[in-house]
């Protein structure tokens, strides 16, 4: 037991750095070429295409509205996956969808988030409190800590989840359910179930055929025509999505003018630590 212990912290700790490795190394600097694609409803099209997809019912940070949105260059390839679920006897759920500058801001900090990662790094340093440095390398790669390397602030991600056409309430295991924060949390994660780990492999597999590369560290997370699916496919491309502002009334992108900026200083991330081990003594 004491092995398998060190053999998963050893694990979560080589993944996470390889994300923020991967985050702030490949990513960062990756060139975007914004193509300015209007958004479409997620909603709108399945129900427009006769396609069975479904939709989280819960509310975002700050009592805000999911926003199911991709790019209309993407809309065929989304129906597409979602058809070929239907044809398997699933249902793709959208967990998540465009985020805004305040949804991916406080997403970080919410109480239920930042608690459940920073309890999450206290085991990993053995118990240990992490300093604010420590804690945003750790939020950088599971929640993404800069608008560059945030796609669903490029309108280009989604989150999803799978479950059974003939029961909804049925969740299509995958090892862990959506948002899981472990060693579980890796796509190739080796302390995954056979039949998770299996399923992942098929939902990747059919996401891939559609044109949506999965996030190597997130087993929900699948994204195209970003920084993440050109680097990952080694197309040598520019990304064509990059992290815009959205005008939902004229429905027009503009690209983030600070996109490299981090959404959360050091001092707000000190503070919320300090909130959190508040709030965990209780």
């Amino acid at each position: 037991m004491q092995s398998d212990e060190v053999a998963r912290r050893a694990f979560w700790t080589q993944q996470l750095e390889a994300a923020y490795t991967f985050m702030f190394e490949s990513i960062l600097p990756y060139p975007v070429v914004e193509c300015g694609e209007p958004f479409v409803s997620l909603r709108e099209a399945a129900a427009q295409a006769d396609v069975v997809v479904a939709f989280s019912s819960l509310k975002h940070v700050n009592d805000l509205d999911r926003l199911f949105y991709l790019r209309e260059g993407q809309i065929p390839s989304f129906l597409g996956a979602a058809k070929q679920m239907n044809e398997l006897g699933w249902v793709l759920r959208v967990e998540d969808g465009y985020r805004t500058r305040e949804i991916q801001k406080y997403l970080g900090l919410t109480p239920k988030v930042f608690d459940a990662v920073l309890q999450r790094v206290m085991w990993e340093l053995g118990g240990k409190v992490p300093s604010p440095e420590f804690m945003f390398r750790r939020c950088s790669a599971l929640v993404a800590t800069v608008p560059k390397f945030a796609t669903h602030m490029s309108g280009s991600a989604i989150d999803i989840s799978v479950v059974r056409l003939n029961d909804p309430a049925l969740e299509v295991d995958r090892g862990g359910p959506y948002i899981e924060l472990s060693e579980l949390t890796p796509m190739n994660s080796p302390f995954v179930s056979a039949v998770g780990l299996r399923h992942r492999n098929k939902i990747t597999a059919l996401m891939r055929d559609h044109g949506f590369v999965e996030y190597p560290w997130e087993f929900w997370h699948y994204s195209s025509g970003d920084a993440y699916d050109q680097f990952l496919r080694k197309t040598g491309k520019p990304a064509i999505y990059g992290a815009v502002d959205w005008d939902p009334v004229t429905n027009v992108v503009s690209p983030m003018a600070d996109a490299t900026t981090p959404l959360n200083s050091e001092e707000e991330i000190r503070t919320e630590i300090e909130a959190a081990l508040q709030r965990l003594s209780k």
